[in-house]
């Protein structure tokens, strides 16, 4: 059946992709996919595990974690139902309002561990730069308060973004470049105007890294003001490296996202499969890479996973 070039789907369906061009090897590349999930969700289970259990880190930094780890989960969890159903039952289809709530967790998700990465450089500043004053500054009720902020801009941020896409027209069946919806890529289907779509994406975009990396960056230049005002440099050693895990994890976090968006932004022509594995790597690099980060570099969090471990 033909459909004239006005028509518009009362109820669009979205194709998802997954691996262009390879979809006679979805079945192999489902493994790395599902170690990588496995990975994942039981390492961060693990901290939040060990976090919530273990009395000598109930501390700011690693409530800061429990909720890094949390965000982790929630991204893994709101794309492996439809990466795994793509490659391993082709189930491709999704629609409009299916998709909608997946971007709703994604981006929400996204937003709120940018948001975590922000306080654990602010609770690092606080450690290194004015330790005497750590307890008093961090207390429970501002870690809570803290963490409720984050949650919050997560959801004014999100919410309209997506309100925006609902009522968008889209006039065929639509293919898209990843195995889950990504607000950049769903907007760019649409038959309308798609501007205010856009500025409102632009404008989540800096109120959260625009405004989020400035401020770790800040506190990094502050942190470095202060070690290297010790004499020692065995003590300048051993104090930054305390950062080293908060730093891994900002990198992780940040590279894959700002080249996924300038990607969709300014590389139409680039090929759908550097597309895929772009936001693959955006997707599943923070949560399989930040609990081992955090276990390997962390002494007390890797205390308290090998106590666990041994007593069972």
């Amino acid at each position: 059946m033909v459909f004239p070039s006005n028509f518009t789907w009362k109820f669009p369906t979205f194709l998802l992709t997954c691996v262009p061009g390879l979809e006679s090897a979805h079945v192999w590349i489902s493994i790395p996919f599902c170690c990588l999930y496995a990975v994942a969700l039981s390492g961060n289970s693990m901290i939040l595990f060990v976090t919530v259990t273990q009395q000598s880190l109930h501390e700011p930094m690693y409530y800061f974690l429990s909720l890094l780890s949390a965000a982790d989960l929630g991204l893994t969890v709101s794309t492996m139902s439809t990466t795994l159903g793509v490659l391993w039952f082709h189930a491709n289809e999704i629609n409009l309002d299916t998709c909608i709530i997946q971007m709703f967790f994604l981006h929400g998700f996204t937003f709120i561990e940018s948001g975590v990465l922000v306080a654990m450089a602010f609770d690092r500043y606080v450690a290194i730069c004015n330790p005497l004053r750590y307890t008093t500054v961090l207390t429970n009720s501002r870690v809570i308060q803290m963490s409720f902020l984050v949650i919050v801009r997560s959801v004014v941020l999100t919410v309209p973004l997506l309100l925006l896409l609902k009522p968008l027209p889209f006039c065929k069946m639509n293919t898209l470049s990843h195995s889950y919806c990504y607000h950049p890529d769903v907007i760019k289907l649409a038959c309308s105007d798609t501007r205010a779509n856009s500025i409102c994406g632009l404008a989540d975009l800096v109120l959260t890294t625009g405004v989020d990396t400035p401020c770790i960056v800040l506190s990094y230049i502050l942190i470095i003001q202060s070690v290297l005002g010790i004499a020692s440099s065995e003590e300048r050693y051993k104090v930054f490296s305390t950062c080293v895990s908060h730093i891994g994890a900002v990198a992780i976090f940040y590279i894959p996202m700002m080249s996924l968006s300038l990607v969709h932004r300014y590389g139409r022509s680039t090929p759908k499969v550097v597309h895929s594995m772009m936001a693959n790597v955006y997707l599943l690099l923070p949560p399989v890479l930040n609990p081992i980060i955090y276990s390997v570099k962390t002494k007390q969090i890797r205390k308290a996973i090998l106590s666990l471990l041994l007593s069972k």
